[in-house]
């Protein structure tokens, strides 16, 4: 989002689960693209919200699997957070060797950018 669109909006990434580390594969794809995910990493939806990122406080959440969609309706649900669901194929149980599981996770960024696409228009810059 930062890359497409700059840092006029505050976006934060959530999750179902606080796996911390990011997984090098996405942090490899990314590079490709000029995106550093090396020192990012992956925060629970209440980690999110005990270090004052209040949920009701977002606009827009963003599910990118059934399962956060279903978490993120259940933590939004008493708010005026606008819920989309972007279904991006998992990555991570794809291809055998290095090269079949880096595509897998090229697919999934560049459905990703789509999204972002279709949904806020072309980037800016690239």
């Amino acid at each position: 989002m930062k890359k497409f669109f700059g840092t006029d909006t505050y976006v934060q990434s959530a999750g179902i689960h606080n796996d911390l580390e990011i997984d090098g594969f996405a942090i490899s794809v990314c590079s490709e693209i000029g995106v550093v995910l090396d020192r990012h990493r992956s925060r629970s939806f209440e980690e999110m919200e005990e270090l004052g990122d209040q949920l009701s406080s977002f606009d827009l959440v963003v599910a990118l699997s059934s399962a956060s969609q279903s978490q993120a309706q259940d933590l939004t649900r008493f708010y005026h957070t606008e819920l989309e669901y972007w279904p991006i194929t998992d990555p991570t149980a794809q291809g055998e060797s290095r090269e079949a599981k880096l595509e897998a996770y090229r697919v999934a960024r560049d459905e990703i950018i789509g999204h972002l696409i279709n949904r806020w228009g072309p980037a800016r810059s690239e």
